[in-house]
This record gives C-alpha cells, sequence and structure tokens, in this order.
C-alpha cells in the first residue's frame, strides 16, 4: 500500500475521533501533500466519540507497522500532534487577551470532570418537571445563544423576560447576566435553576435526582473520586464546561495574528475602521465588550417593564442600564438586545444611527441625535462583524450534546 494511502485513512480514521481538527488540519495537509505524492486528500469527518488515548493508540500502531515493513514515516509526527492538540482540554489565553477573571487553579481541569459538566449542562433533570437544560437555550450552532425565541422559555413553555446571552469566553466575565445579578461563573447556574419561569427547581432535589441516577454516580465517581453529588461538585464541573468554551479562532482572529494568510477584503478593512471609531469604545476589542453596565437608548418594553441593573442595586442612576453584550459570533446571536427585540444587525445598527427615544441614564458615549452614518458606511460594518464569526467552537464536538452524538 501507498504511504500516502496509509497515512491518508490513518488521518481520517483518527479525525473521526477529533473534535477541533480545524486548528491543525491546514500545516498537516500541506506536509502530506509535500512528502507523500501523489497529493493526498483528506477526508475529515468529525463523527465517531473514541477516547484519545484510542486515537493516540491507533496512530502508533500504524505507525510502528509502516516501521516494520520499511516505509517512510515523514509527516507522521504531525499526525501525532494534530490528535494531541486538538483534544487536549487546558487553560487558554488566546494572543492579545487580557488575564482571565476566572482561573482553573482551584478547579483543576480533567476530562471526567468536564464529561460531567458537559452531562449536566444537557441534562433536563436541572428542571422542576424534567423538560428543560441549559442546553435548550443556550445551542452551539448559534454560539450557544438561542436563536428560536426573541425570550426564553422555560418550563411548562412559560416566557421568560429576557433573551437568552451567548456563552463562550465566559472565564473573562465579571458579571453575567444581562443585569450582571451574579459575579461569580460557578454559581451563575442556580439562577437558572431556581427561576421558577426558567427551570423552577430546587438545587437540593435536583441533587437528589442526580444522587438516585446510575448514570450519574458513575459520572461523579470519575470526576472526583466519590459517587457524591453535591452542589459544589456539580457547580465546578458545570464551570469546567462553559469555562473552557473558548471563541477565539474567527477571520479577525487569523488576521490579527497573521495566520493562514488570511486578510480583511476592502469592505472588511473600511468596516473595521468604521467599527474602531464608532463602537469599539464599548465593545472594546479584543473581547468586543468591556462589560460595564449602559443604558444605549433602548425605549422600555411596556409589557416587560424591564429596569436593568436597578432590579439588582436599587440605585436610580442603574435604572435601564444592561451589560455590554460581545460582538463576538454577532452573526450567530440574534436576536438581538436584552429582550430579543432586533432580528438582524442591521435593525441594530438603526437604532444607533436614530434619534435616540429614551434618554433617562443614557450613555454619554450615545449621542441622542444618533450616530453619523451613511447606509455604505452600515453595511461595511456590517461586512466586518462577519468577520467575528468563530465556526472552530461552534462545531467542536466536545460541546455538542452527548445525547445525540
Amino acid at each position: 500500500m501507498a504511504l500516502g494511502t496509509v497515512i491518508a485513512g490513518l488521518v481520517r480514521n483518527a479525525a473521526r475521533s477529533l473534535v477541533n481538527f480545524e486548528l491543525a488540519v491546514d500545516p498537516l495537509i500541506e506536509r502530506l501533500q509535500q512528502s507523500c505524492p501523489p497529493k493526498v486528500e483528506l477526508e475529515i469527518i468529525i463523527r465517531q466519540k473514541n477516547s484519545i488515548a484510542t486515537a493516540l493508540t491507533q496512530t502508533q500502531t500504524a505507525l510502528n507497522t509502516m516501521v516494520q515493513t520499511g516505509q517512510t514515516v515523514t509527516g507522521m509526527i504531525n499526525v501525532t500532534w494534530a490528535i494531541t492538540v486538538c483534544n487536549e482540554l487546558k487553560e487558554i489565553t488566546p494572543i492579545g487577551f487580557p488575564d482571565a477573571n476566572y482561573t482553573f487553579s482551584l478547579n483543576v481541569i480533567s476530562e471526567n470532570k468536564f464529561i460531567l459538566g458537559r452531562a449536566l449542562f444537557y441534562e433536563t433533570l436541572l428542571s422542576k418537571n424534567n423538560t428543560i437544560s441549559c442546553g435548550s437555550c443556550h445551542q452551539q450552532y448559534t454560539g450557544f445563544a438561542n436563536a428560536d425565541h426573541d425570550l426564553s422559555h422555560g418550563v411548562n413553555n412559560l416566557r421568560g423576560q429576557r433573551n437568552a446571552s451567548a456563552l463562550f469566553n465566559l472565564v473573562w466575565h465579571p458579571y453575567f447576566m444581562h443585569d450582571g445579578g451574579i459575579n461569580h461563573i460557578e454559581v451563575q447556574p442556580l439562577a437558572p435553576i431556581a427561576n421558577v419561569i426558567e427551570m423552577g427547581e430546587d438545587i437540593n432535589h435536583v441533587i437528589e435526582k442526580l444522587q438516585a441516577s446510575d448514570k450519574y454516580k458513575t459520572l461523579f465517581k470519575n470526576a472526583f473520586g466519590t459517587d457524591e453529588v453535591t452542589s459544589d461538585r456539580l457547580l465546578k464541573a458545570i464551570t469546567q464546561f462553559q469555562g473552557l468554551i473558548y471563541s477565539y479562532n474567527s477571520k479577525y482572529d487569523y488576521v490579527k495574528r497573521k495566520e493562514k494568510n488570511i486578510s480583511f477584503t476592502s469592505q472588511e478593512a473600511r468596516g473595521y475602521n468604521l467599527f474602531l471609531a464608532n463602537c469599539n469604545a464599548c465593545h472594546t476589542e479584543p473581547l468586543f465588550s468591556d462589560f460595564k453596565f449602559r443604558n444605549n437608548g433602548l425605549l422600555m418594553d411596556p409589557f416587560l417593564k424591564d429596569s436593568g441593573r436597578y432590579q439588582i442595586e436599587k440605585l436610580p442612576e442603574n435604572t435601564f442600564k444592561f451589560k455590554t453584550p460581545s460582538l463576538r459570533n454577532v452573526a450567530l446571536t440574534f436576536p438581538y438586545m436584552h429582550d430579543g427585540r432586533f432580528k438582524s444587525i442591521e435593525q441594530c445598527l438603526n437604532h444607533y444611527t436614530n434619534q435616540i427615544g429614551n434618554l433617562v441614564n443614557l450613555d454619554p458615549l450615545i449621542p441622542q441625535a444618533g450616530i453619523l452614518l451613511s447606509e455604505s458606511q452600515k453595511s461595511d460594518i456590517i461586512s466586518f462583524l462577519g468577520t467575528l464569526t468563530d465556526t472552530v467552537f461552534t462545531k467542536d464536538m466536545r460541546f455538542a450534546d452527548p445525547n445525540f452524538h
């Protein structure tokens, strides 16, 4: 069998167990095509859930066979490297990012703890009637936002009061929820679990249900050494899953890191400059949020009557202020604003370029008469915002619902 065929088959098999293969596949393909004539065609299929160890064993077995038969193993080191890099669960600070607000120093990363956290994220037992999970309102293909509803729907199809926030790069957030009502990532899941129109459940009852499950007894034992289910263990596991959802591989990131020989189109470049001049003060690079609370001038919905940050601290100066959302993956995370009132980015921009309606505590960075932008300039900004889409993490099988893969 030709060396190219052997390596191509090996990579194809290994890829089925990988979850982020895009990160390593380009240099791998280039090296294999140079060393294994004729051209090697690599079919990247990420479906089967094999363990890292299995993938590495398959690689080593093929390596040994090739050595024993006298075949050259040029390029095979790259295959092993790709498998290791793509499956590694670790704390990351991408180039250009600030230090994270939360670290895993007291919540040591392990594959079993991550697997438990993922199971809990997609587990309907966390809700009162066993029908709603975190994943019900935070869907991976939308950047863990919710494209189905302007306002999230909870148990018994109760309609919530706010749009489900996107979930990624959470370890940089100092506050959580639109009003910042939670100030620590490890306790954040308690809010939706207890909220009567979201999951509507008592954490103690959740623990009872999980403790009665043979599945979760095994998962907790694998993660923590014993099968005891506690709120601390539950929250640390979910934090590990959510906290490792990183987004830093958009076209914008490749351009800034000078990777893959990628550059902005002329329209994207114009949009980027307009963004820096008009948007970056609040949606600050590289996280595209300063995570501060601001009133951006939205008129209050007369039915929701949501006063934002005021509900937390009862300070008049915080009325109508909401946390600045990240614009990373903004093309995926519609509908927009805390109440999901806008269905498109164009509608959002029109809000900022029109006369502002709600002047109570209006953020000083927003002119009352609106930002001066032409229609072509708005199109340029929208084009740039499209470069913030990161399909690497939205297709990463580590974060997918294990009940369907």
